[in-house]
């Protein structure tokens, strides 16, 4: 039997989709800053709870929204920034759907702050399933437009499940607001958690690309960043950006895409650029890649991902081979300032003698070399026997003593062993026997036997 087909109501249709376009916290905060950038904002701040889940408030300093406009602020397919479809070809704005604040609306509680430059005093009103709870209300509040919302995916339990840790969630959140910050140099970023004093993330309006990277990834990057540009007047587009020389690789590739100042990936390009690498960094290590394109809108088509994370584009082909030879042509340029960096001697690890003694010598410094330290490289030097105590007795001599006087004095001085019963016996230390035999057939002087007795 044929199943009856049949109108989902709209509640059901807004929330799924709203799935589709509020992923995790992370998508609602790119959405909303978006919406922030577009309104022509010069300052940003952003506070985060339980990665978002629990709360993610936005607010900016930009134009505001009209009192007129609240009411139909959060509904679905409302916007100010297209009016017919053929503007897609020619849009110039991070949103054009309308869809971000009616999908936030309908799996969470949204109060929207706002003030025009024109108005008096702020609105408030508090949403939710995309229409107003009550109408908007006067209140102070700065211009600009402050948005909270609470309680993220609430009315939805299967999502709210296979949410990671809100630690892992506000990770996300991080890395997508210092993307922002890196692109948009020259507006203010803030982000910190709530209930916090100390900002996790701070940009200033006068810091450069390069000083927003040192912000965000830390000096060790900043100071290894090449800068590329490249242009095409056939194919219509320009790219600039900073990537990474041979002296930096890390574990995971850093790759920040922005195609007319859209944030998105493409896997194309990402293998090209690895291609690349690969032949200047270790295996299994990947390179920093800050990339800002501009393409002819006519030729982009923005509207092929619920989340915008992708965009098609003319000529991709050929686009991504002319930045990759122009990156491969920025490396073999810079690939002669290649350094290398050696791990310093750790505290308390063992130091060859060799590098002692080497080191004294060439530095003449006052610092005192243990005996431990040394090595007898030299049969005259003094050896272990003259600390001994010497017996008091003369030593044992034979007729031949006047004889050998000569050759004693070129062989190795011997010393004594007592005897158990007192009596002294001599004890050959020679290291070279051949060597005395030598000597003393030279001299012609006869081996001496000595006995020792047991």
């Amino acid at each position: 039997m044929a199943g009856t087909i049949c109108r989902l109501e709209e509640t059901v249709v807004n929330r799924i989709a709203a799935g589709e376009v509020i992923v995790r916290p992370a998508n609602a905060l790119k959405e909303m800053l978006e919406n922030c950038l577009d309104a022509k904002s010069s300052s940003i701040q952003v506070v985060v709870k339980s990665g978002g889940l629990k709360l993610l408030q936005i607010q900016d300093n930009g134009t505001g929204i009209r009192r007129e406009d609240m009411d139909i602020v959060c509904e679905r397919f409302t916007t100010s920034k297209l009016q017919k479809f053929e503007d897609l070809t020619s849009i110039a704005t991070y949103g054009f759907r309308g869809e971000a604040l009616a999908s936030i609306s309908h799996v969470a509680h949204v109060i929207i702050v706002t003030r025009t430059a024109d108005s008096k005093c702020a609105y408030k009103a508090s949403y939710s399933d995309g229409k107003p709870l009550t109408t908007p209300k006067p209140c102070a509040g700065n211009q600009g437009t402050q948005i909270t919302v609470e309680d993220l995916f609430y009315n939805v339990p299967s999502r709210r499940k296979a949410m990671r840790s809100p630690g892992e969630e506000h990770a996300k959140v991080a890395e997508v607001m210092s993307r922002y910050a890196i692109h948009n140099a020259g507006i203010a970023f803030t982000l910190k958690k709530q209930g916090e004093s100390m900002a996790e993330l701070r940009t200033a309006t006068s810091a450069s690309t390069i000083d927003n990277i040192r912000t965000v990834y830390g000096p060790a990057v900043a100071r290894e960043l090449i800068e590329v540009k490249c242009e095409d007047t056939r194919l219509a587009f320009s790219m600039k950006g900073y990537i990474s020389n041979a002296n930096y690789s890390t574990k995971k590739f850093i790759f920040l895409l922005f195609i007319n100042h859209r944030l998105v990936d493409s896997s194309a390009l990402r293998k090209a650029l690895e291609a690349v690498y690969s032949a200047y960094l270790p295996k299994n290590m990947h390179p920093f890649v800050y990339m800002s394109v501009e393409i002819m809108p006519s030729h982009v088509d923005v509207n092929v991902h619920p989340t915008k994370h992708e965009v098609h584009f003319l000529h991709e082909d050929v686009i991504i081979e002319a930045i990759q030879k122009q990156v491969e042509t920025s490396l073999l340029g810079c690939n002669s300032s290649r350094t290398f960096f050696t791990q310093a001697l750790l505290p308390g690890a063992v130091v060859p003698v060799s590098d002692v003694t080497s080191s004294d010598a060439s530095s003449n410094s006052s610092t005192k070399t243990y005996a431990h330290q040394l090595v007898r490289t030299d049969h005259r030097d003094q050896k272990l026997e003259a600390f001994l105590k010497k017996p008091e007795d003369t030593d044992i001599t034979s007729p031949s003593t006047a004889t050998k006087s000569s050759v004693d004095s070129a062989i190795p001085s011997t010393s004594r062993m007592t005897d158990v019963e007192g009596g002294d016996v001599p004890m050959v230390t020679d290291e070279h026997p051949n060597q005395r035999k030598r000597l003393r057939e030279e001299e012609g002087v006869e081996d001496e036997v000595v006995m020792f007795p047991w």
